[in-house]
């Protein structure tokens, strides 16, 4: 009751997450995509899966769409796409998120208990070719190389994850960094472009 009287606008959190409930299965059902256990939401995400591709996402789901739902304030509803035929987008359990983007054309795994900021961009392609013909004939065609993220990672707020990064166990990605290498386990990094600060403390 204290934590109700302390923090009001969880009741409406709460609300919001029932009242999006039946429509999200729907979403996800139309989409093919298992239902796991343990999934909550606050607003309504946005599916976009290409049929001839993998969406795969485990148990403890966590998505927040509604600004709402985080001081950070989503500024869109998180989105899950698979761009390209054969791509593949491999979530482990407990992954959190809120107000984001994950668009695999190739491939994003990401491991168990990882937990995104608000607002952050994961995506393993440049979507559009970086050569003028190139762009003109196939302007969906830009590189693309997988994403790794392993177990227990933390990524900050307003981050963007490009193509062909891995991010090793339990590395802390900074706010506002654009992360264009690998990051080692264990490892903080930050910065545009990111590069590693330090070991992370007790690892």
């Amino acid at each position: 009751m204290k934590d109700i009287i302390n923090t009001p606008w969880k009741i409406w959190n709460e609300f919001e997450s029932w009242l999006s409930y039946p429509l999200v299965r729907v979403i996800f059902a139309l989409n093919y995509v298992p239902w796991g256990r343990g999934w909550r939401f606050h607003g309504l995400p946005i599916l976009m899966k290409h049929r001839q591709s993998e969406m795969k996402l485990m148990d403890g789901l966590g998505l927040r769409s509604s600004v709402r739902s985080n001081p950070l304030a989503a500024n869109h509803a998180v989105i899950l796409c698979t761009w390209q035929p054969g791509a593949h987008l491999h979530v482990g359990t407990n992954f959190a998120m809120t107000g984001g983007t994950l668009c695999a054309a190739e491939s994003i795994i990401i491991g168990n208990n990882v937990t995104v900021g608000a607002n952050t961009i994961i995506t393993d392609t440049d979507f559009h070719p970086v050569q003028t013909a190139e762009r003109f004939m196939s302007p969906s065609r830009g590189a693309s190389a997988p994403i790794i993220i392993e177990d227990d990672v933390f990524i900050g707020m307003n981050c963007l994850i490009l193509k062909g990064v891995k991010l090793g166990q339990a590395c802390v990605i900074g706010a506002g960094s654009v992360v264009t290498r690998d990051v080692s386990a264990g490892w903080v990094a930050a910065g545009n472009p990111a590069r590693a600060l330090h070991p992370l403390e007790g690892q």
